[in-house]
């Protein structure tokens, strides 16, 4: 590579860079693109509010508790219970 032809790609370079900056600036990227409206979030406190008493009561389900319908005396499930 000659030294003619390091000048010619260097310049090629700057020449490439300063259009392709005025495009973006121009174009491409605009003020009114640059600003977001974001969600405001309100602060976490030590609070604690309790729940409803008409859905968490003492007379309610507990859908954790384990249901057995039949006494089940095979252990292996998937064998024939002899």
């Amino acid at each position: 590579m000659k030294q003619k032809d390091i000048v010619i790609i260097g310049f090629t370079i700057v020449v490439a860079g300063i259009f392709s900056y005025v495009i973006c600036n121009n174009f491409l990227f605009t003020a009114k693109d640059q600003k977001q409206n974001v969600e405001v979030v309100a602060p976490i406190t030590s609070e604690f509010l309790l729940p409803d008493k008409a859905i968490f009561n003492t007379d309610a389900i507990n859908p954790t508790k384990v249901i057995e319908i039949a006494p089940n005396t095979n252990n292996q499930p998937f064998t024939n219970a002899e």
